[in-house]
């Protein structure tokens, strides 16, 4: 044999048993697909499709109740006794209930003025209410400039008491407990809790108080919250989408119904006797607000929203802290529901209706299945039936109801509807963490207790007219995140193979949710796009 016939008959053996190899490849995978892939991903969608109707149901219900409200003008003065509060010429500022203002805060150096100050300025007589601040912060220079603060306002005769622990043991939950066992907290009827960066209105008593004040079985008022910083950016005009359904469609239908709905951890004033009854602050989840007030609920007590009551807050402008902050409040839901759903069924004290309310509607609906759906749905079930082609989603299930779903969450904000397509973009890519942390609160993982104060950045009307703007700098280590960049990867993956195929079914929706991931994997939603 010639040379040139041998170098013919290595290439020759070589392309062979490369092909040998695809064939087997392809075999196996063959094999595979039809007993094992095919199945599970049927399944996933059955289960999925499941899921996405548990919602629509809720979804729905929600907007029909919401819409009754709106149209019988069902005010919260038409369904709870309230009378404005009327000086008394004998009992004197005696007639007025003593209130505690609870201000937990943590290293809030750019937010503590301003807390302080509007806690200060409520109006109510000046000897039958007492502000306390609780202080947990561990930078020695920020503890000095609240104490400073709270005495500038005591030398303006306000009653104001700087407390501080030599730990910080149950965090928030923690410092509140330690706070109700001061002596002359035991002279208080009712407590009203702001959080660091919350500023409510001087007639923020007169219009609460009179709720509790007239009807004995109220234990809660919540208030709602307005966003100072909505317009900061687009990361925070989607925050503001998702939050107002929450307060204007969630929070209204609970306390309309008298069903339940939970407390938002702040803006909210409670009966003392209540809170009592209830067993006092508990810190065992990270969500001790609706820990409290699903077992005030359980007491039989009942809580008022007022809509038309609103408190100025800010959100996280910083995609790093709105995740820690999402993480918390997906976490902690799921870890209470773990920890209270056998004690919810076998209370004796409430109906089957707001047992059901509670187990179904508020805990499984909307703080599991909502999570779960939306991310291993429409961002891992629906982009992989396009590699599996045996598999398919009807299109109800996969354009009708996450239609419908999108545009009766949006009507809350309706100034930013022409923002409707990035808010899904937003919303899908939170709902991975969002899912990640609802598992970890289930399966009681190793961050199932992780708690770290949401960053707040204050006045940035007044800080943006006095200081030059800083540039972005990009930072590999703060900014890279592996799960998007490896979900966006995915989704392009399957993209580019629609494409290929020529079915075109979901590429455009693949893509653009590809390039929403790999931005949040780069820690920049929020900066590429303006605001408007």
């Amino acid at each position: 044999m010639e040379l040139g016939d041998s170098a013919k008959v290595i290439p020759d053996s070589f392309m062979g048993y490369r092909d040998d190899i695809t064939m087997q490849m392809s075999m196996i995978l063959d094999q595979i697909r039809a007993p094992l892939i095919v199945p599970v991903l049927r399944l996933g969608v059955y289960i999925c499709l499941t899921m996405s109707v548990m919602l629509f149901v809720e979804r729905v219900y929600m907007g029909i109740v919401i819409s009754l409200v709106k149209l019988f003008g069902r005010k919260p003065e038409k369904r709870f006794k309230w009378e404005p509060m009327k000086d008394d010429i004998e009992l004197g500022n005696t007639a007025y209930p003593m209130v505690l203002v609870q201000i937990p805060m943590y290293n809030e150096r750019e937010v503590y003025q301003l807390s302080i100050g509007a806690a200060c300025g409520l109006s109510w007589p000046s000897d039958r209410i007492v502000i306390q601040v609780l202080d947990d912060s561990t930078d020695p220079a920020i503890k000095d400039l609240v104490e400073k603060e709270c005495s500038r306002w005591a030398r303006k005769g306000v009653n104001i008491k700087y407390e501080i622990r030599d730990n910080r043991n149950g965090y928030k939950a923690g410092a509140l407990k330690e706070g109700m066992k001061k002596s002359y907290v035991k002279s208080c009827d009712y407590v009203a809790i702001f959080d660091a960066d919350f500023q409510p209105e001087p007639d923020y008593l007169w219009r609460t108080v009179p709720f509790l004040l007239h009807n004995p079985k109220l234990a809660l008022v919540q208030a709602r919250w307005k966003f100072v910083n909505s317009d900061e950016c687009l990361m925070t005009r989607m925050q503001e989408m998702s939050l107002d359904y929450h307060f204007t469609v969630e929070q209204e239908v609970g306390s309309s119904t008298y069903a339940f709905f939970g407390f938002n951890g702040t803006a909210g004033i409670w009966r003392i006797s209540a809170l009592s009854e209830a067993g006092g602050w508990k810190d065992r989840t990270t969500v001790e607000d609706m820990d409290l007030a699903v077992r005030a609920s359980l007491k039989g007590w009942k809580f008022l929203y007022l809509g038309s009551l609103k408190v100025k807050n800010e959100l996280p402008s910083t995609f790093k802290a709105y995740r820690y902050q999402q993480h918390r409040w997906s976490c902690g839901p799921a870890n209470l529901f773990r920890k209270m759903a056998f004690e919810i069924m076998t209370n004796k004290n409430v109906t089957l209706w707001k047992k059901v309310h509670v187990i179904y509607s508020f805990f499984v609906v909307r703080k599991i299945v909502a999570h779960i759906v939306t991310f291993i749905f429409y961002c891992v079930i629906l982009p992989a039936t396009v590699l599996v082609p045996e598999v398919t989603v009807p299109k109800w299930g996969a354009v009708y109801i996450p239609s419908i779903i999108t545009l009766l969450n949006a009507v809350g904000t309706p100034r930013s509807l022409h923002l409707m397509v990035f808010w899904i973009l937003f919303e899908n890519v939170m709902s991975l963490h969002r899912t990640k942390a609802t598992f970890i609160g289930l399966l009681e993982g190793g961050r199932v207790n992780e708690w770290i104060v949401t960053e707040k950045l204050g006045d940035l009307k007044a800080k943006s007219a006095t200081k030059t703007p800083k540039k972005l700098r990009f930072r590999f280590g703060d900014r890279i995140h592996v799960l998007e960049l490896g979900v966006g990867m995915y989704l392009f993956f399957v993209g580019c193979y629609d494409v290929f195929l020529g079915k075109n079914h979901y590429y455009l929706y693949l893509f653009a949710q590809a390039i929403a991931f790999f931005i949040a994997g780069l820690g920049q939603i929020g900066t590429f796009v303006p605001n408007s």
